[in-house]
């Protein structure tokens, strides 16, 4: 691995350490929990779609 791909891969992970705890706090039903995870599932999978499609 590159520098080019470690440094974003820290920050994903610092910023996954950052929300978690919120995330996990606000969401204390399982239905809503899994409706959020499924939310961000998308949001993380589109954003992925994208850039790929443009930086191909």
């Amino acid at each position: 691995m590159s520098l080019d791909q470690i440094v974003p891969a820290i920050f994903l992970i610092a910023v996954l350490i950052l929300i978690i705890p919120g995330f996990l706090n606000s969401n204390s039903k399982f239905k809503q929990f899994i409706k959020n995870l499924f939310i961000w599932f998308l949001i993380v999978v589109s954003i992925i779609l994208i850039s790929y499609l443009i930086f191909k």
